[in-house]
């Protein structure tokens, strides 16, 4: 009997992990769904980010599918930076670790700037330096 109430816990830890990995696996699936409309995406655990022509999309991802979607145009934004722990870091630079990531969208019409977390600091990075030439692009046009 104190055997197995000895193994108890180990089997209650594996259920929680079968649970939590079967709810990763939902939130992947509904992001390829959602993921196949656009040019370029990025899934992660904070947001999802897409990329079609000049629209960015991005949100939250949840097993039922991608929740607080918000669309903006490249066309109205004036700087696009990397933010580790609240502060921009250069590019060509970043540092190596930081709590909090994200990519920052400042906005040509003086609204408030828009923030798109990130789990990992080089994704944030190349994904700024991508869609800053996108957006250096279309001016040059």
């Amino acid at each position: 009997m104190e055997r197995g109430l000895l193994w108890l816990p180990l089997l209650a830890f594996f259920i929680g992990l079968a649970w939590a990995g079967w709810n990763e696996y939902r939130k992947v699936e509904a992001y390829q769904t959602w993921a196949s409309g656009f040019d370029r995406a990025k899934y992660d655990l904070y947001a999802v980010l897409g990329q079609k022509n000049r629209e960015i999309t991005w949100g939250r991802p949840t097993r039922q599918g991608i929740a607080n979607l918000q669309t903006f145009s490249l066309d109205a934004v004036e700087t696009i930076r990397p933010i580790v722990d609240g502060e921009p870091v250069d590019s060509q630079n970043p540092p190596e670790t930081g709590k909090s990531i994200a990519l920052e969208f400042q906005m040509s019409d003086g609204t408030a700037s828009i923030r798109i977390p990130f789990t990992e600091i080089p994704l944030a990075v190349t994904w700024g330096i991508y869609l800053e030439k996108l957006r250096a692009r279309a001016s040059e046009e």
